[in-house]
């Protein structure tokens, strides 16, 4: 293909004319298929390098460009590179003087390999370019780069230098699939000019005034140095800088609309009444707020003939669980079976107890975990194959090859940001057409819920049962700890439980981390009266579940376990949560962990335990959970602190993000006006909102959970 039949859409191999290409096929192979996806391949940093300059008028901090002749040249060897079967390696200091001047410059190379030490060894009189530091009062270039000079550009004067190298450009690539920077620079180079100039944007022209935007194409000449190097010497880099970021969002959303677009456009099982009220006789509380708002926004879906895709969103201890198993009779009571699958074993016994505590005989539950044995799973598995169970609770198990379901209407994933994409597919393609509602504890703060969430409908449940009496916070340092001890001590003695949690199961003298045998050990010495059993995840699953199960008919005082506990479990009775090493945990976990005492009508108690001196960050973190009970306030420091990772990536949404410059946490605003224009878009250009949603379709990752 010549140059002249390149475009941007034309596969990455036309930049190479049929030749093979190592540079080339390693992108390929990372996703980068066409030339256009060069462009989102971000430098480093792009600079202005000088004309060729007299030493006299260096400054440090500053890139340079000179001539001069070698007047000292050290090699010395690397010794830390030495080692049997080692390339040796060499550290190069070269003293040079000004071809203009009388001043001298010290330059640097540092790990050379024998080739580069034999290169420079032979250079006499070169040309060099790099960024001026200070060392000791003397100024210093540190891996120049070095080009060898004829006689006849020795000769050269300063006039005729500073004519014929003009100030230019410098873009310095990153290195990428083990791709180098100079041979990623020279595919760029390969890019046709006239390229750059037709760079199609198709935001109209309305929305980039109103937003200050830069068009598409004057950006990437900007950030690829594509451009006049006055435009750069007016710093318009920033600006390029916001469009990317602008584009980003807007990207992330429009693939979330068009998600949205197709669902809507699949049948689902649409139910002939789905009225709930009744079922609010089955619980011995009133429902809040809330809980009845999230029911009636899960009626109406229900009602709509596509399939729902809704997450509830409450904090520990809001009633999840009663609008899940609500929502599951609604579909139940028109003849149609539903499943709720939970992260763990622990988690879904304690629904079935629940759930068989709460219902009528008539409406028989089903347990599914992987602890059964092979002639219990079949029995459940002929039940729910023959439709003689309607509601069945599970672990990964309900998600077997071997599990069918006569006719599944909907599909319940509790805590789904511990399942992935797939595994929360395999059970929705379980049933033709099926309704999916998503439950999380996780407080999602707005900008995640609009990216990672956007394509779902969202309920939030915000209001607490009104008999909780809440939960206290306390810091335990040194000082404090036996106070801590003598109060959990009057606590148990009146017949409350407590947990103790550690953040691991064995030693790691590295990492510092307490030991759950040794913490279970010195418990048990401290309170030789009272019942305590350990806890962790590599116990066998029926001896978790007798765990659970004695703790819940408070056979156990204390229990001392690893974070297992986090997720969901209830025991209304246990009044202490003590978590030991509190530093070590995110503060999503700690407040997770929190939330699973203060569940009944007595007033909890959460202990951040620490056995050593914290640092003020650490300090820092921990009070905001000693200070606040806000769930939502938590996750956005949560957020500030540890970032928000891939939003759309493998394990969550299926969609995968493409995000380089894009901090949800300083860029909400523009998220938020990425959002609003595409909605702008939808009403008032349709052509082009169809386009970009024609486009966003043929993303193969699109609909992976749809």
């Amino acid at each position: 293909m010549s140059s002249k039949e390149i475009n941007w859409d034309s596969p990455l191999n036309s930049l190479i004319s049929g030749k093979k290409s190592k540079t080339v096929d390693k992108l390929i192979s990372s996703g980068k298929k066409s030339v256009k996806d060069l462009l989102w391949i971000f430098p480093l940093r792009t600079q202005i390098l000088p004309k060729v300059q007299p030493f006299s008028q260096a400054h440090s901090e500053s890139l340079f460009k000179g001539v001069g002749h070698i007047l000292s040249f050290r090699d010395q060897p690397n010794f830390k590179s030495m080692g049997k079967g080692k390339v040796p390696l060499s550290n190069i200091t070269a003293t040079i003087q000004d071809k203009f001047s009388d001043g001298t410059l010290t330059l640097k190379w540092f790990n050379c390999y024998p080739s580069q030490v034999k290169s420079l060894k032979e250079h006499k009189y070169i040309y060099f370019t790099g960024s001026l530091s200070e060392f000791m009062g003397q100024f210093q270039l540190i891996n120049p780069e070095v080009i060898d000079l004829t006689q006849s550009d020795w000769q050269k004067s300063i006039q005729d230098w500073q004519e014929s190298d003009q100030e230019s450009v410098k873009v310095q690539y990153p290195t990428i699939e083990g791709i180098s920077p100079h041979h990623l620079s020279a595919l760029f180079d390969k890019i046709p000019d006239i390229l750059w100039e037709n760079i199609l944007d198709p935001l109209p022209p309305e929305i980039l005034k109103k937003r200050e935007l830069l068009s598409l194409g004057k950006t990437f000449q900007l950030i690829h140095g594509k451009c006049e190097i006055s435009e750069l010497k007016k710093n318009y880099l920033p600006q390029a800088h916001k469009r990317i970021i602008y584009e980003e969002f807007f990207s992330e959303q429009l693939k979330i609309q068009t998600r949205r677009e197709h669902l809507k456009d699949k049948p689902g099982i649409k139910l002939k009444s789905s009225k709930w009220d009744k079922f609010k006789e089955l619980f011995p509380y009133e429902l809040t707020e809330g809980q009845i708002s999230s029911l009636n926004d899960i009626s109406k879906d229900l009602l709509k003939g596509s399939p729902m895709m809704r997450l509830i969103q409450g904090d520990v201890g809001s009633g999840k669980t009663t609008v899940a198993l609500i929502a599951a009779l609604t579909v139940i009571e028109e003849g149609y079976q539903a499943a709720i699958m939970c992260p763990t074993e622990s988690l879904a016994l304690q629904h079935y107890l629940t759930f068989k505590g709460l219902l009528p005989d008539n409406h028989p539950v089903d347990l599914l975990i992987g602890s059964q044995s092979k002639k219990e799973k079949e029995a459940v598995y002929s039940d729910l194959e023959e439709g003689k169970v309607s509601l069945v609770v599970g672990t990964h198990a309900l998600i077997q090859e071997s599990v069918q379901f006569k006719n599944l209407a909907i599909a319940i994933i509790d805590e789904q940001h511990k399942f992935g994409v797939d595994q929360r597919m395999r059970l929705i393609n379980k049933g033709d057409s099926c309704h999916c509602l998503l439950m999380t504890a996780t407080p999602i703060p707005r900008s995640l819920s609009l990216t990672q969430y956007g394509d779902l409908d969202l309920s939030v449940i915000n209001s607490m049962p009104s008999d909780r009496k809440g939960t206290q916070t306390r810091i335990v340092t040194h000082e404090t700890y036996q106070k801590f001890l003598s109060f959990l001590k009057t606590r148990v003695s009146m017949r409350e439980q407590a947990y103790i949690v550690v953040p691991a199961i064995e030693d790691n003298p590295e990492q510092d981390m307490l030991n759950l045998e040794v913490v279970l050990k010195k418990y048990c010495d401290y309170f030789p009266d009272f019942k305590i059993v350990g806890l962790h995840g590599k116990m066998k699953p029926n001896e978790k579940n007798d765990a659970f199960i004695n703790f819940r008919e408070k056979q156990i005082d204390i229990l001392i376990s690893t974070s297992v506990i986090e997720v969901g479990i209830n025991n209304p009775n246990a009044t202490i949560m003590a978590i030991l090493s509190p530093e070590r945990f995110g503060l999503s976990s700690l407040h997770q962990l929190r939330g699973r005492v203060g569940r009944g009508n007595k007033p909890g108690f959460c202990f951040l335990v620490s056995d050593k001196e914290l640092s003020a960050t650490a300090l820092e973190r921990l009070r905001v959970i000693e200070s606040s009970t806000n769930g939502f306030k938590i996750a956005e420091e949560d957020l500030r602190i540890r970032g928000e990772g891939d939003v759309f990536g493998k394990d969550q949404s299926g969609i995968k993000t493409t995000r380089i410059l894009t901090s949800l946490i300083e860029n909400q605003d523009t998220l938020l006006n990425a959002r609003e224009d595409l909605e702008d878009i939808k009403v008032n250009y349709p052509q082009i909102f169809r386009e970009y949603v024609d486009k966003a379709s043929q993303d193969e990752l699109l609909f992976k959970t749809v």
